[in-house]
């Protein structure tokens, strides 16, 4: 379609000599806004604002539970717990806390793996994320 249109545009421009603006081009939405511009207000350099807190919570015997809160709600969580569980060979879930909003949950002691995993892909600077317990 759109080779039959440039054929068109170029026949009426021929036979009048001059192109009709008149026609209506297909092309919409030219406005000067900027469609990232509300992202880049929440985020700078592709880093979240707020600050990531990384728990450890002991749970029977020498078991332990690692959970990560306040990644923004702009990165797809199921997709970094996939990333994180496949990185550092242990499960994970994503769970939805009635105070924080979605936390992380990851088997075992994984504070420093996550630390390291978060600032090395964009996430969080080294300085946003706090390590909390023992």
């Amino acid at each position: 379609w759109y080779q039959r249109r440039v054929r068109e545009a170029v026949v009426s421009t021929q036979s009048t000599g001059t192109l009709n603006m008149a026609e209506p081009s297909g092309i919409t939405n030219l406005d000067r806004r900027d469609p990232f511009a509300d992202v880049m207000e929440e985020q700078e350099d592709g880093v979240q604002k707020e600050d990531i807190h990384i728990r450890i919570q002991q749970r029977n015997g020498r078991k332990t539970l690692t959970t990560i809160q306040g990644i923004s709600q702009s990165y797809d969580l199921k997709r970094i717990i996939k990333a994180v569980k496949k990185e550092f060979h242990c499960n994970g879930t994503v769970v939805d806390h009635p105070e924080y909003g979605e936390v992380l949950q990851l088997q075992g002691d994984q504070r420093k793996n996550v630390k390291d995993f978060l600032s090395a892909i964009g996430i969080a600077r080294v300085e946003q994320i706090k390590v909390h317990g023992f």
